[in-house]
């Protein structure tokens, strides 16, 4: 593929990445706190350092994000059944509420500007959904197994 077109997917992805995280600011969070809300809600439960993997975050930054979360009443930390010296992080239900609610209006600014676009433009960007699956799956880094060395 040549750098033009990349450079044309590169840019399409981050505006609509910028328009899709704006509908999280209603519920006062920054888009990286509900990333990783989001995150947390698919995983059902995860460790700290599979947060900082997954979403490209620094051990900081992961401890003040987990930390708004945690004050907002969003997540609850535990220890691992597997090692104790690791902490995983889990939605409360208030945490949940919140995800689905941020999920809902993620969504509706997709369907709101799918519906912009003629019956042609919609076939092709449903048509292209597999192929940018595979493109996010080759691009995901892939967590690490939780040991001794995970943040806490």
């Amino acid at each position: 593929m040549d750098v033009d077109a990349t450079a044309r997917l590169r840019g399409v992805v981050n505006r609509l990445s910028r328009q899709f995280n704006a509908s999280a600011r209603h519920e006062g969070l920054t888009p990286t706190q509900a990333s990783v809300l989001g995150l947390i809600a698919f995983r059902e439960s995860m460790s700290l350092t599979d947060v900082a993997t997954l979403e490209g975050l620094n051990p900081t930054m992961v401890s003040r994000v987990i930390g708004r979360l945690d004050e907002l009443g969003l997540i609850v930390r535990q220890p691992s059944a597997a090692d104790l010296r690791v902490t995983l992080v889990a939605l409360t239900p208030e945490g949940q509420a919140m995800h689905k609610r941020v999920k809902q209006q993620k969504g509706q600014v997709i369907a709101d500007g799918l519906d912009r676009l003629d019956d042609a433009d919609q076939a092709s960007i449903m048509a292209a959904l597999p192929a940018l699956e595979a493109l996010s799956g080759a691009l995901s880094p892939r967590p690490r197994p939780s040991g001794p060395n995970e943040p806490r």
